[in-house]
């Protein structure tokens, strides 16, 4: 049955099924304006989630049709996948952030194969085994899901208010989960008169019991050495700043206390960092710091596909430790390796 969940002052939530995966769902928020309902992200590629969608939209009393715009937290498949096949259906507008449309149309514009010789080649620079480069290597092309993803015709531009009549949601920049992340603060008071400052669609940025994952994501033409756990540090404390009465994550539940839970996250990665620093007390390769680090299962228990992102996770906060001058590369080594200063 769908579940939709009403949060009063015209916004409700619709909990749209992401197949196969532990998270369960993509909550997708439904924001009446003077022009129709927007939606901020839309939910996985399939077809039980289409039909999820369409008919949590007919109990919010609209329909696909009649939509009047997409606001898209980030680019990832269980928040921009059904995108296209809404605006197809109403030729309702979509909005993104500069950063994330990059590589929604890098994505489009390169072959499958290029892709998964470059996810080959990080990961033989972070040090992976033959075992778990061997799948990349026979990829064939189409075994990649979504990755035709739509493009935006709309760019969210940080600190700005969005279009839409009648409301007032306005955009900050949180990037750190992906580059062009974006949270959307609903500058309006609360309906149930909760204390704080309006209400803040938080994507994945900010999630109740979840610590997000913080990815690389990087231009296959673009040497640049990004710092994406910085990135995110960062942004967690404007949004703790900001404290907003009550936050309404794209997972889990709505909750209020927006800075504590920013406080318990800063703390997270703090202890990760001192953690990590200890464990490179040898010089190790990103893969061989993933396979020693804490995750929620032990490392012979972590899926294929989960491994590729905890090593991405573990070279996110590598580099957040040389940036801080308490770790550097080991001049010469191939993989390269790590060690703390």
């Amino acid at each position: 049955m769908t579940q939709v969940t009403d949060h009063s002052g015209g916004v409700r939530s619709i909990r749209v099924p992401i197949p196969d995966n532990p998270l369960g769902h993509t909550l997708v928020y439904v924001v009446d304006t003077d022009r129709g309902a927007v939606l901020i992200d839309t939910g996985w590629d399939d077809p039980t989630s289409w039909d999820t969608l369409a008919e949590g939209l007919t109990a919010c009393g609209t329909s696909v049709a009649e939509v009047h715009g997409v606001v898209i937290t980030h680019h990832h498949p269980d928040h921009h996948g059904l995108s296209g096949k809404v605006r197809d259906a109403s030729g309702a507008w979509l909005a993104m952030h500069a950063a994330d449309a990059f590589f929604v149309r890098r994505t489009r514009e390169n072959r499958p194969e290029r892709w998964y010789a470059y996810m080959a080649a990080k990961l033989t620079a972070a040090g992976a085994p033959e075992e778990h480069l061997a799948p990349l290597r026979r990829a064939r092309p189409g075994a990649l899901p979504g990755f035709s993803p739509a493009l935006p015709d709309r760019e969210i531009v940080p600190g700005e208010l969005l279009d839409l009549p009648g409301r007032r949601l306005r955009a900050i920049w949180t990037p750190g989960h992906t580059p062009g992340h974006v949270c959307l603060h609903l500058e309006e008071a609360h309906p149930a008169q909760l204390p704080g400052n309006g209400r803040l669609f938080s994507g994945d940025h900010l999630l109740p019991e979840i610590t997000p994952h913080i990815g690389l994501y990087e231009d296959p033409d673009d040497a640049t050495v990004t710092d994406p756990l910085g990135d995110y540090l960062d942004s967690l404390e404007r949004v703790g700043r900001l404290a907003p009465a009550e936050v309404l994550p794209a997972h889990q539940h709505a909750f209020a206390d927006a800075p504590a839970r920013v406080r318990e996250l800063l703390d997270h990665h703090e202890d990760r960092l001192t953690g990590l620093h200890t464990l490179l007390s040898a010089p190790l390769t990103p893969w061989q710091l993933a396979e020693r680090m804490e995750w929620n299962r032990p490392w012979d228990q972590i899926p294929y596909g989960s491994r590729t992102i905890a090593v991405s996770e573990a070279e996110a906060h590598v580099r957040r430790l040389v940036k801080l001058g308490r770790a550097e590369a080991v001049t010469g080594t191939d993989p390269v390796t790590y060690v703390a200063v």
